[in-house]
C-alpha cells in the first residue's frame, strides 16, 4: 500500500490524506481483492495498491481540481465508489516489490490511460491485460478510462462517506 493522496506525489501536487491514512474497503471489496491477489501471486506478481476508500470531502478536493467525469467523479452527484470504500487503484509489481511498466502512471487523465489504449509497449499492455483478467475474475469491474481503478459492482446502493481516517 502507498497511498497516493497522503503525500504530494499525485496529480495535485498535495497531500489530502493525513500521513495516518490507511486502505479502508468493504469487506466484500477485500475479499475479491485478496483472490485476485492469489491469482496474481501464481503469475508472479503482487498488487501496488494507491488508493481505497476516498472521504466525499476529498472528493470535492480532487473534482474541484480536475471536473471531467470519468477520471473524477462528480461528488455533487454523490461521487464514486471510493467514496463507498468499493473501489481500489491499484498497479502489478513483481514479487519483489519492483514496478512493472504499464501503460501510464497513476493519475494520468489521457487517452493513453484508457483501457482500449493500443499503444504503448508490448509489455506495458501485457502487463495492463494481467491485471484486468485477475481483478475482472476477483469481481472487479474496470474504468475503460482508467486502467488502475477497479471498483466491485452494488457499492453505490450504500451511502457515501465522509470518515475521517483516524
Amino acid at each position: 500500500v502507498e497511498l497516493k493522496y497522503a503525500t504530494a506525489d499525485n496529480f495535485m501536487k498535495t497531500q489530502v490524506y493525513p500521513p495516518s491514512a490507511r486502505c479502508l474497503l468493504l469487506a466484500p471489496v477485500a475479499a475479491s481483492l485478496q483472490a485476485a491477489a492469489k491469482a496474481l501471486k501464481a503469475r508472479g506478481y503482487r498488487l501496488k495498491v494507491w488508493d481505497c476508500y476516498r472521504p466525499i470531502s476529498v472528493q470535492f478536493q480532487l473534482w474541484k481540481a480536475f471536473p471531467k467525469r470519468g477520471y473524477v467523479a462528480d461528488p455533487n452527484k454523490g461521487g464514486g465508489l471510493h467514496n463507498h470504500g468499493a473501489a481500489v487503484d491499484l498497479t502489478l509489481v513483481t514479487l519483489e516489490g519492483a514496478e512493472v511498466e504499464m501503460p501510464t502512471p497513476y493519475d494520468t487523465f489521457s487517452r493513453a490511460a484508457h483501457h482500449s489504449f493500443l499503444g504503448g509497449t508490448e509489455a506495458s499492455l501485457a502487463h495492463r491485460a494481467i491485471l484486468r483478467v485477475a481483478m475482472e475474475a476477483a469481481g472487479f469491474k474496470r474504468n475503460p478510462m482508467e486502467w488502475w481503478h477497479y471498483e466491485l459492482p452494488g457499492g453505490m446502493s450504500l451511502p457515501a462517506r465522509d470518515d475521517p481516517f483516524q
